[in-house]
């Protein structure tokens, strides 16, 4: 899922630098704007401006934009916001604001529609990856679309500020060339029937799950992960102490997970299991030529062995290890001393005082992987202990691995970690847009989460309404991108994560000031990021249409309403159809399904049309109690109305 992330400390680091600027606020020097507020940048039309930043605590700070006038007075921190009337859609403007002898100028800034664009890999794919990109990309030229990608960067605090540098820019080949392009196809879409300038924020990560969007507080509320966010609490103070006590949570589960035999605890040296010698140079272990590895996801058991002096063993020490893909939790002389997410990122953990022991020092790392190729990357010279006076002592003991059944489970995540962990993105990449007017949000996510869809639904609820709660709107539209279509078709009906959490997408969506962009027809079978970006654009800027600007056009494709029984069938009536339903390449519908009340109830069912009503019939479910369509990973679909919009995956109660 191009996973990706930060070194185990670097969102500490990332935390440190972004608060560095509220430090030090009454520097005469603090920069007088939030970064939002920058050349090129939109703002929300029609809603108050709420502009902010930081200068000299008491400083009188003076704000001129489009004619208009505040003067407010930073606060002992040296915070301060100004309000200014709302504007009409329209610009370019100068935006002037003074402190003392401190002047900033802000040029062409618009008034439009600020759209916050989330999620994982398929909200972050960038134009030059999606379909016909070299076409795209040179025609990607309107200066009315102004783009911002917010920074990648995970912390265990909310941040006031981006921990890197961040910039408006307006949309042309060069600029959009990086951009999201789920959202800027979406914004091109929209301009034909809106034409407003539109301010595009992109703030996605690939391979996130949604609990690290959600603060923590709306994690707490929801009732999810209290002891790990403690732990999280914990590492933002004090990292090593909180890679110790992650251990222990860590192991706590392990000892519960099936098939894990009592006393077996391979992090200290227990003896339980089959070690196998592992190549030295290790690297992704489907390419080390043993057969049962060749098309493993799951998790290897790593151990080797550093020999120190007495004098090496009493000095400070870190342990670096190359990358690991995709997770891994590391433990020296059975004590847990870090975990990271992250394919490419080499690990450096700091050990605490006294861990270390003249001899032979044991290594253990566990490594998880969910995606393809996988494993802790070598070469040897990789892993090593640095210690304190420069010298390095390698891991000369050799690797053994031992393979963990998939029965075992999916482990708990350390909290910290950037994409995978609790709170992590929100804080890194959210709480700086906090109190930003937008118009909407773009969400797209769920792929990392389809283990999950019964947790989903008050995961997705919590995410929203915190988010509404953060941008100050009860109402912020919230525009949800439904799974596409992926991996191999299925003969029999049955059950699975991915159309599980496309009916929670679907329940949830459809709820007041919320829409639903159906990608159920437009994914690919071997990749989970389809590159039919612009189908998806328009799509979602037609959700838009009807549910931000009130238009009058079926939003998502073909709904059910209802489905009763009539006679010997099942009658299903669609709502949102426009100019009729219409079963393309065969004489019926094919997705549905009829199932009665038991598990593993479900058959296919015979289906025809009838005008915007299907009925269905499935002799061997004698008692049916619900309908299903489109139930599986990669469905085949193919009933549509006449726009062109495909019924989506659906499950409800025959009434």
């Amino acid at each position: 899922m191009g996973a990706r992330a930060l070194p185990i400390h670097a969102p500490l680091l990332a935390c440190l630098l972004a608060l560095a600027p509220l430090a030090h606020a009454q520097d005469p020097a603090a920069p007088l704007l939030h970064p939002l507020f920058q050349d090129h940048a939109v703002l929300q039309r029609d809603r108050p401006l709420r502009l902010h930043g930081d200068a000299p605590a008491g400083a009188t700070v003076h704000v001129e934009l489009a004619g208009h006038r505040a003067q407010v007075r930073a606060d002992a921190s040296g915070r301060w916001q100004a309000a200014l009337p709302p504007l009409s859609a329209g610009g370019p403007h100068t935006l002037t604001v003074r402190a003392g002898t401190t002047t900033r100028t802000v040029r062409d800034l618009l008034v439009g529609d600020v759209w916050l664009c989330s999620g994982q890999s398929n909200m972050e794919l960038q134009l030059w990856r999606s379909l016909d990109a070299r076409a795209e990309i040179a025609n990607a030229d309107d200066p009315e679309i102004r783009l911002l990608t917010v920074p990648q960067a995970g912390s265990p605090v909310p941040l006031a500020r981006f921990p890197q540098p961040a910039a408006w820019q307006r949309a042309t080949p060069e600029t959009a060339r990086d951009f999201s392009a789920a959202c800027f196809y979406f914004a091109r879409e929209l301009r034909k029937t809106v034409d407003v300038p539109m301010g595009l924020i992109n703030a996605s990560w690939g391979g996130s799950r949604i609990q690290a969007w959600t603060s923590g507080d709306a994690l707490r509320a929801g009732g999810h992960a209290g002891e790990d966010l403690d732990v999280l609490a914990l590492y933002a103070a004090d990292p090593v102490r909180a890679a110790a006590r992650w251990g222990e949570r860590w192991g706590a589960w392990w000892a519960q997970a099936p098939g894990v035999a009592a006393g077996d605890r391979p992090w200290d040296g227990t003896a339980h299991g089959d070690w196998h010698e592992a190549p030295r140079d290790l690297g992704a272990w489907e390419r080390w030529g043993v057969p049962d590895l060749a098309a493993f996801d799951g998790m290897l058991w790593y151990r080797s062995t550093a020999t120190l002096t007495a004098e090496q063993a009493a000095q400070d020490a870190t342990l670096v290890l190359g990358p690991a893909d995709e997770m891994d939790v590391t433990w020296v002389n059975g004590t847990a001393v870090g975990s990271t997410y992250g394919a490419g990122t080499p690990r450096a953990y700091p050990l605490p005082r006294g861990l270390l022991r003249a001899g032979d020092n044991t290594v253990v790392v566990n490594v998880l992987d969910t995606y393809r190729e996988g494993g802790l990357a070598g070469p040897a010279s990789a892993h090593r202990l640095q210690l304190a006076d420069g010298s390095a002592v390698p891991l000369d003991g050799g690797w053994r691995y031992r393979v963990v059944p998939p029965e075992t489970g999916t482990p708990p995540r350390a909290p910290w970690q950037s994409a995978a962990g609790l709170s992590t993105l929100y804080n890194g990449m959210i709480a700086p847009l906090a109190g930003t007017a937008l118009r909407g949000v773009l969400w797209y996510q769920g792929e990392s989460n389809t283990a999950e869809p019964d947790a989903y639904a008050g995961l997705l609820r919590g995410l929203r309404d915190d988010w509404r709660t953060r941008f100050g709107d009860p109402q912020l539209p919230f525009l949800v991108v439904q799974l596409a279509n992926y991996g191999a078709q299925a003969d029999v009906p049955g059950d699975s994560g991915w159309p599980a959490l496309r009916e929670v997408q679907r329940r949830v969506a459809a709820e007041p000031h919320g829409g639903l962009a159906v990608t159920i027809d437009i994914g690919e079978r071997d990749d989970i990021h389809p590159p039919n970006k612009q189908a998806l654009g328009l799509r979602l800027a037609r959700a838009a249409r009807h549910v931000v600007y009130g238009e009058a056009l079926a939003p998502s494709g073909p709904v059910p309403r209802s489905a009763r029984r009539e006679g010997g069938a099942v009658v299903v009536t669609f709502d949102d159809v426009e100019g009729g339903l219409v079963a393309y390449g065969a004489p019926g519908p094919v997705a549905f399904e009829l199932c009665g009340a038991e598990p593993g109830s479900c058959r296919w069912a015979q289906a025809t049309l009838d005008g915007h009503r299907v009925r269905l019939q499935a002799p061997d479910v004698p008692a049916p109690v619900r309908v299903r369509h489109a139930w599986a990973d990669n469905p085949l679909v193919n009933l549509f109305d006449r726009a062109g919009l495909p019924a989506g995956p659906f499950e409800i109660e025959i009434r």
